[in-house]
């Protein structure tokens, strides 16, 4: 969901979500596969230029976000490669549909 001022944002995922459904449905019968994949907070060179342009984060704003995190990481592009290099393999089967959440929340669960 994430903040207020992120409802432009929240909604177009929503849209998206219905999309891949919508398309994975549309497409079985060809044999396409349709998924999504949800990254949670993600370690990328644009989140950087974000949280230091925006949010005014010293430089040490990762190693205090990734402290912060259940896993104590933000996702890393390796790590989303690989889970998307298994979802468009035949490895993943019958697979689509589907809308992985890859991050470390869990929907109900208010942190501790």
């Amino acid at each position: 969901a994430g903040q207020s001022f992120l409802t432009p944002y929240s909604t177009s995922k929503g849209a998206l979500m219905t999309l891949t459904k919508n398309v994975a449905s549309s497409y079985r019968k060809h044999r396409i596969r349709c998924n999504a994949v949800l990254p949670g907070w993600m370690d990328t060179e644009g989140e950087a230029i974000v949280q230091k342009k925006w949010h005014d984060a010293p430089d040490d704003w990762l190693e205090k976000a990734e402290a912060a995190q259940p896993m104590g990481q933000l996702v890393k592009p390796a790590q989303l490669a690989r889970l998307i290099t298994y979802m468009i393999s035949p490895q993943s089967g019958v697979m689509t549909g589907s809308l992985v959440d890859y991050d470390q929340n869990i929907a109900g669960v208010i942190g501790e």
